[in-house]
């Protein structure tokens, strides 16, 4: 297969790479300076050049608080790019898979959200992934729309990807211990991703590694646990603490869509997951 990645500086492109390369794909990896998935001239002379069979969109913008304020730019990456890579490589023949969050949801259910339930988006970058959803829907009904949340892995910047080099180094952390969400080893998405791409699944769907989902500071102690750290470092804070900008879904839990139909089996539970990240 021959497999365009865009976003290919991020977490889950470098993840998904590294996978795509285990399976013998032929890969074009494009970070944004090399495409800005924004223009849709630039796509369509990529796509007419390379001509993809599959296409993994990781590009993104992902400043939760930082979209309050830059709602061009969290617009642009989240719901114009998709919509234009949609339109090309509907044009070109390609399967799309596109990365959402589970950010769409307002996390009042009380329990992991399935994937036919109704988004209802707190802030600009929720809004701006849920329009991407729509947009790539409309335009392009044989595209993979990925709702998945919490996600963490090797060389990411995030706080979940960083927090065991924290621990390792003693530095005290503050976690937030009201919220709850899936975390999903970037890893494990990539490839489920890669996947999906080679059947006919079609539409929005759920990924996430399996079980119930945790707390921030539920992942925080289990990172302790797994990397033998002191746990006496992680220290619970309350949400409201953080007065951060941007509002956040208290609990966005997502229940993974069952693929058992297609062939595919569950992802490990998150814990296992945690722990090979971790660990090493």
């Amino acid at each position: 297969m021959r497999t365009l990645i865009t976003g290919a500086n991020g977490m889950l492109a470098r993840a998904a790479i590294a996978y795509c390369q285990s399976v013998g794909d032929e890969i074009l990896a494009l970070t944004r300076e090399d495409l800005d998935i924004s223009d849709r001239d630039s796509i369509s002379g990529v796509f007419a050049e390379w001509k993809p069979n599959i296409v993994l969109n990781c590009a993104a913008y992902t400043n939760v608080d930082g979209a309050e304020t830059n709602v061009d730019l969290s617009l642009q990456a989240n719901a114009v790019g998709p919509e234009n890579l949609a339109v090309v490589s509907r044009e070109f023949g390609a399967k799309l898979v596109t990365v959402s969050t589970d950010y769409v949801f307002d996390g009042e259910k009380g329990e992991p959200y399935v994937d036919t339930d109704l988004p209802n988006p707190l802030g600009v970058y929720a809004a701006s992934k849920y329009e991407g959803e729509k947009r790539v829907a409309a335009i392009n009904p044989d595209a993979i729309v990925v709702r998945s949340g919490w996600i963490y892995g090797d060389g990411g910047t995030n706080f979940l990807s960083v927090m065991p080099n924290l621990l390792a180094d003693g530095k005290q952390i503050s976690v937030i211990s009201d919220n709850f969400g899936t975390p999903t080893s970037a890893k494990d998405l990539a490839a489920r991703m890669r996947e999906i791409a080679a059947t006919d699944i079609r539409g929005v769907i759920h990924i996430t590694n399996s079980g119930d989902g945790t707390s921030n500071l539920g992942y925080g102690q289990k990172v302790c646990e797994f990397g033998g750290f002191d746990a006496d470092l992680v220290r619970g804070v309350r949400c409201a603490e953080l007065q951060r900008p941007a509002p956040r879904p208290m609990d966005s839990r997502l229940r993974s869509t069952d693929l058992s139909q297609f062939g595919l089996a569950p992802l490990k539970d998150w814990e296992s997951a945690l722990k090979e990240f971790v660990t090493g």
